[in-house]
């Protein structure tokens, strides 16, 4: 999370998303940078409502704007996939090694997904609060000259970014039967993608 209080403007980290990249680009421009522990630095929005939000109400800024970054689920899932395939996961219950990415797909569809495909919602993630509290400013991770023209107008700097967390390549090949079960359980996550190129 990324929080540059003169823009009155709150970057969070949605994973897999390139905030990384943003972070390491950003944090000389930014008033506070959360980078841990990891349930901090990506503080979903009903997370910061309840410790940053007061937090910022308190010393002047009731008006923070919340920026967030979505990406297509079934890419967002292969990055996750990918990620996991890494060997310092390796035989950890994390890990996806030696499992399909329709395999993977298909436990994340479940209601109670096994330690490898629990990697949560992008739509639970910005989901908004019953105050009103809620994301104003939604990209798409596909856009990113819309997402660095945003940065850049709002906080006046020009933006350099450089690679970072990049998953390892893998095949990513979904079966009709699993990719219409993932549309159909993951509904408000496909909503949210389409919404954010609105």
């Amino acid at each position: 999370m990324l929080v540059f209080w003169k823009a009155r403007l709150v970057l969070l980290s949605v994973p897999k998303t390139g905030t990384t990249a943003y972070q390491a680009a950003l944090a000389p421009h930014a008033s506070l940078v959360v980078s841990d522990p990891p349930e901090l630095k990506h503080a979903p929005v009903y997370r910061y409502n309840r410790f940053f939000r007061p937090m910022f109400e308190k010393v002047g800024a009731p008006d923070m704007a919340l920026m967030a970054v979505v990406r297509e689920p079934v890419d967002w899932l292969g990055s996750w996939y990918r990620y996991r395939q890494r060997p310092f996961l390796d035989g950890k219950p994390a890990s996806t090694a030696g499992i399909s990415f329709d395999d993977f797909v298909d436990a994340y569809s479940t209601g109670d997904p096994p330690a490898f495909a629990n990697v949560g919602s992008q739509a639970k993630f910005v989901e908004p609060r019953p105050n009103g509290v809620s994301v104003t400013h939604l990209f798409r991770y596909e856009d990113q000259d819309r997402i660095r023209g945003f940065l850049s107008d709002r906080l006046g700097v020009a933006l350099d970014l450089p690679q970072r967390n990049v998953s390892p390549r893998a095949t990513l090949e979904l079966s009709p039967g699993v990719e219409a079960k993932l549309h159909r359980k993951c509904a408000a996550d496909f909503a949210l993608w389409d919404s954010a190129g609105a």
